[in-house]
C-alpha cells in the first residue's frame, strides 16, 4: 500500500492507495469518527478484484490537514476536496463509495458533479436534504441524533470524547456495532488517530459545519440548473443500510433512493451503523457486483 500526501482544494490530504495502477478507480470515503483504516476489510478484496483503491483521510482526520474554521467544513467544501483529489490523480470519472459522513460527501459529489462519477455506493446515510427534513419533522430521529446538538457546544465535546485518552469513546463505538466487529487492536488505531493535534476539533467541525450549511443555498451553489429536473442524482446508485443503526433511522433510506434516477436499496437486518465492519463479505460483494453490472451496460 502506498501512502501519499495530495494537495487539493487548499488542504493536504493523506491518502492510502493500493492495487493495479491501471485498474478501475474506486474511492472510499470514511465517516465519523473513522479514518482510512475504517475500510481495512474492503481494501484487500477490492485490490484482489483488480481495482485501484483510493482511500483518503478526509480533512480534519488523522494525518490530513485540520483547518480551524467551521466554514472550512461546509458540505460543498468537503465535496470539492474529493473532486480535487480525483483531478490530482488524473481521473476523469471514478466509482465512489461513502459511509456515514463520507456518504454525505459522496451524495453531494453526485449532486454537484455527476459527470465525474461512474457509480455511487452509499452505506447508512440518507441524502442530505432527506436528513434535514426528518430532523425537522420526526421527533424520533431527533432523539436518535441528540449528539449532533451536543457537538455544537464549543470545547466541551472535545473534552468529553477525550476522557481517559479516548478509551470511553472507543468503547462506545465498539458497543454500537455487532460483537467482534471492532477488535481491541482496531480501537488502539482509532485512539491514536483521535489523539493527533487538533483532530478532535477537526472531526467535530463536520457537525458544526452541517448546522451552518443552508442546504437549499448549497444546492443552488452546486449548479442545480445542470441536474436532471425532478431527480437530483443521475449516477447509478446503490444504498446499503444496516437496520440496527442506533443513530439513523432506516425510514430515511427509501426517500433517499427516491432522489435517484437509478437506485437499488438493500437492508441488512442484523447489521448496525457500522455496516462495512459488521458484514464485510456481503458489502464487498455488493460493491463489486454493482460496479461490474453498471460498467457493463
Amino acid at each position: 500500500m502506498e501512502h501519499q500526501y495530495i494537495r487539493t482544494n487548499g488542504v493536504t490530504l493523506h491518502v492510502a492507495i493500493d492495487g493495479d495502477p491501471n485498474g478501475e478507480p474506486i474511492v472510499l470515503l470514511h465517516g465519523f469518527p473513522e479514518f482510512w483504516y475504517g475500510w481495512k476489510k474492503q481494501i484487500p478484496y477490492l485490490v484482489e478484484k483488480g481495482y485501484r483503491v483510493i482511500v483518503p483521510d478526509q480533512r480534519g482526520y488523522n494525518l490530513s490537514d485540520k483547518p480551524n474554521k467551521i466554514e472550512d467544513y461546509l458540505l460543498n467544501v468537503l465535496a470539492n476536496d474529493i473532486i480535487g483529489l480525483i483531478d490530482a490523480l488524473g481521473y476523469d470519472r471514478v466509482n465512489l463509495v461513502g459511509h456515514d459522513w463520507g456518504g454525505a460527501v459522496a451524495w453531494w459529489v453526485a449532486t454537484a458533479y455527476p459527470n465525474r462519477l461512474k457509480t455511487l455506493s452509499i452505506l447508512n446515510i440518507p441524502y442530505p436534504t432527506v436528513m434535514v427534513k426528518y430532523l425537522k419533522a420526526n421527533p424520533a430521529q431527533w432523539l436518535k441524533s441528540w449528539y449532533m446538538g451536543f457537538f455544537q457546544v464549543p470545547l466541551l465535546p472535545e473534552a468529553t470524547l477525550g476522557i481517559a485518552k479516548y478509551k470511553v469513546f472507543a468503547n462506545l463505538i465498539k458497543s454500537t456495532g455487532k460483537e467482534g466487529s471492532f477488535t481491541e487492536a482496531d480501537l488502539v488505531k482509532y485512539r491514536e488517530a483521535w489523539s493527533k493535534p487538533n483532530a478532535a476539533t477537526g472531526m467535530l467541525n463536520w457537525y458544526r459545519g452541517l448546522m451552518r450549511t443552508n442546504v437549499k443555498q448549497a444546492t443552488d451553489d452546486t449548479r442545480r440548473e445542470e441536474l436532471p429536473k425532478g431527480k437530483r442524482i443521475s449516477t447509478p446508485t446503490q444504498i446499503l443500510w444496516g437496520e440496527k443503526d442506533v443513530a439513523l433511522s432506516k425510514e430515511m433510506a427509501q426517500p433517499s433512493a427516491d432522489v435517484c434516477v437509478d437506485a437499488r436499496l438493500e437492508f441488512f437486518p442484523e447489521a448496525t451503523h457500522w455496516l462495512q465492519h459488521d458484514e464485510p463479505d456481503a458489502v464487498n460483494e455488493r460493491i463489486h457486483a454493482f460496479i461490474q453490472e453498471k460498467l457493463s451496460v
